[in-house]
């Protein structure tokens, strides 16, 4: 029997560790539970977690494939490298090759990546999904404190009197941490959720606050604007560290005039108000982010952290990650900074880097790049060729039958674990190895670096990402990587070095701490000490409201203090008409993975799922046998009907995890992330005999 090999689940950011067991006969994962000696989940696990792992439902990709006479048909490596290399030296030829990567790569995959697409290609056409769920809040933090990151820990759940959830459904997307939210709450604690829809998290919440789609920083503002008028704030805090509140204050709303934008009661905002007047921690999530003002409305959060000086252990602002590794792609893949959270701007860092790598400082784009929407929007025209990492943006990008059809018109490499719609369009498909079949390491949430191990070998046509991507690496460039199949510890030791005296310090970290500790946070600049709670020295069991003298706050911002902001509601990007008159809004469900490439089959998804109020089912004439089409302006999507009271009248719920969803949403941006606005957009219901379920996209005007 196969030994019992320790790891860390890749299924969601929580970061917990795994024990798995490989098959005794051939490849593949026999076993899957929680590690009990992890100091993340001490042993808890969550049956997705365990199941996807053990049993995916995907399509594994064991072969090579290049594309011939229309099909796609099986080849060797050196063949697959041939075609993929002949594009990529055509393309950075002629125009630029762009490269999307993704949050479910390792640390180690995720820095060479960057340091490719950068140092090699010196691609400013660079980005990963990430940006399409992370980006508002990523924004939101460097704009508020100057660095990315939650300043909290997993340790401040049990600290904290008050949980208030905003936009986000840990039950659903976060089983083991919300089971920590749950336990805190219920021993003389309280959780309060924002969300339009009554989630699985609300059936467990003391308050459930609904506003109307969209109008979250409007409720954000009536709430702060209640705890100014009411004289709740943290005076003494708001004049040691930070600046901006007078001019904050003076552009708040009134308090009953913002909640009636919001749709919410005033007495709702006063239970959200008291709330933030105890320790409190606030968690969002893609209901935040995923807005035309998502960084807006983080920045707000933050905002009510800091009036009410929640900034210390037990408290402030806990932005909810998705997947796996998006906080180690953030800080390790040099996709909108360089390694470490190294400005990109900054001559000083872009000559480090330079040095680092022994290219020319002239070879490193000028910029971070247009985000990934942008990136596609580029296709045709300065991009020549796409390499997709682990990601999927023929079903997981806004507008997808246009982003589809821009793919379809250029070269595409993808590289994945499992057959895509991004796989089916592509000219050349490699095979990557996946959860339990490669090494290196994860970063969760709260900023926690920990081992992935391989549990099983991988069938015999498939490589790692690393070392697929260091091949393609030592073939266009052998000076940048000298060797094809790197090993993960050498990787990462070179990653942790060039992240040394940042403010993401991970150089006092290696793989034999690792082995010893199972987990380290960073800033970890030495190998005796790891992270803790950010920006703040004191007692971390001091009470909320201590007059500690040696309690002190210091932000990597220019004045050393954070920054309050002063955004405003504004109308969203594509309100309901007569013609559309529905809001549509997307989200996760319970066995769902991201574009649903390990939890549903590809070529067949059959009809996405519309949980619908039963009032709006009763007043539509176009459901025929509980089925009907959702359609946008840009396209449709044929649905099952399934009436759910959860869902306020007027609003569709659509699964991000099917493909089709994406043809219906809205590719506007939020102008500061370039994070897509997928939670709002006009929708109406067809019935399915009158409705081309493609359908012709019509123009769209942003309103301000």
């Amino acid at each position: 029997m196969s030994n019992w090999i320790p790891t860390t689940c890749m299924r969601c950011a929580v970061g917990c560790g795994h024990l798995q067991r490989g098959a005794d006969i051939g490849n593949g994962i026999d076993t899957v539970r929680g590690d009990a000696a992890h100091p993340v989940n001490q042993g808890l696990a969550c049956q997705r977690g365990v199941e996807e792992t053990q049993d995916p439902d995907g399509e594994w990709l064991t072969r090579p494939m290049v594309r011939r006479d229309g099909e796609l048909v099986s080849t060797t490596w050196d063949v697959a490298f041939s075609e993929a290399l002949q594009a990529f030296r055509r393309a950075n030829g002629n125009g630029e090759v762009a490269i999307l990567g993704s949050g479910q790569q390792t640390n180690e995959a995720a820095y060479a990546l960057g340091k490719l697409a950068r140092g090699g290609f010196g691609t400013p056409y660079y980005d990963a999904n990430t940006t399409l769920c992370m980006a508002s809040a990523v924004t939101a933090y460097y704009q508020a404190f100057g660095s990315d990151a939650p300043p909290c820990t997993y340790e401040d759940i049990g600290r904290a009197d008050t949980h208030v959830i905003w936009g986000a459904n840990p039950a659903t997307a976060h089983p083991v941490m919300f089971r920590w939210i749950r336990q805190a709450a219920s021993e003389d604690g309280e959780m309060l959720v924002v969300d339009p829809v009554a989630t699985k998290t609300v059936e467990h919440a003391d308050t459930h606050v609904a506003p109307d789609p969209g109008k979250d920083l409007a409720l954000a503002r009536a709430v702060l604007a209640r705890l100014v008028e009411t004289d709740r704030l943290d005076a003494e805090f708001i004049d040691a560290a930070t600046e901006g509140f007078e001019e904050l204050r003076r552009s708040l709303p009134d308090s009953e005039a913002a909640a009636s934008e919001a749709g919410v009661p005033v007495e709702q905002v006063e239970q959200l108000a008291a709330a933030f007047d105890c320790r409190a921690l606030c968690y969002w999530g893609m209901g935040v982010n995923q807005h035309v003002q998502g960084t807006d409305l983080s920045r707000a959060l933050i905002d009510l952290t800091l009036a009410t000086g929640n900034l210390r252990p037990g408290g402030g602002p806990f932005s909810l990650t998705g997947q796996a590794n998006s906080m180690g792609t953030r800080v390790c893949s040099s996709k909108g900074t360089w390694p470490g959270q190294r400005p990109f701007e900054d001559p000083d860092e872009r000559e480090l880097v330079a040095d680092t790598w022994e290219v020319p400082v002239s070879r490193l784009p000028d910029s971070a790049g247009p985000g990934p929407v942008g990136v596609v929007e580029a296709v045709g025209d300065d991009v020549e060729a796409v390499w997709t990492v682990a990601t999927n943006p023929v079903a997981g990008m806004p507008d997808a039958s246009a982003a589809r059809e821009r793919l379809g018109e250029t070269f595409v490499v993808a590289q994945d674990a499992f057959h895509t719609e991004t796989t089916a369009i592509a000219d050349v498909v490699l095979p990557a190895a996946t959860w339990g079949e490669c090494g290196g390491t994860t970063m969760n949430m709260e900023r926690t670096v920990s081992r992935v191990r391989a549990a099983t070998d991988t069938a015999s046509g498939v490589w790692s990402d690393r070392r697929i991507i260091a091949t393609v690496g030592a073939r266009l460039f052998p000076d940048l990587f000298p060797d094809p199949d790197p090993d993960p510890e050498v990787v990462f030791d070179e990653l942790a070095a060039l992240t040394a005296d940042t403010v993401a310090d991970m150089s006092g970290i290696s793989y034999e701490r690792l082995d010893e500790e199972k987990a380290v946070r960073w800033p970890a600049p030495d190998a005796d000490n790891g992270g803790g709670y950010r920006y703040y020295e004191g007692d971390a069991g001091e009470s909320a409201d201590s007059d500690s003298e040696d309690t002190s706050w210091s932000f990597p911002t220019a004045s050393g203090l954070a920054q309050f902001s002063t955004g405003h509601q504004k109308s969203l990007p594509e309100p309901v008409d007569e013609e559309y008159p529905l809001t549509l809004t997307t989200a996760r469900e319970p066995d769902g993975y991201n574009t649903g490439i390990r939890s549903r089959n590809v070529e067949d998804p059959g009809p996405v799922r519309a949980r619908i109020n039963p009032e709006t089912v009763a007043e539509s004439e176009a459901i025929e046998d509980n089925r009907v089409v959702v359609a946008s302006r840009r396209g449709g999507a044929e649905a099952t009907v399934e009436p759910d009271p959860a869902v306020p009248e007027g609003l569709v719920w659509l699964p991000i995890h099917h493909p089709a969803t994406n043809r219906l949403t809205i590719d506007a941006l939020d102008p500061q992330s370039k994070e897509p606005n997928f939670k709002q957009c006009a929708v109406r219901l067809a019935a399915p005999t009158q409705f081309d379920a493609v359908g012709e996209p019509e123009p769209v005007t942003a309103n301000d």
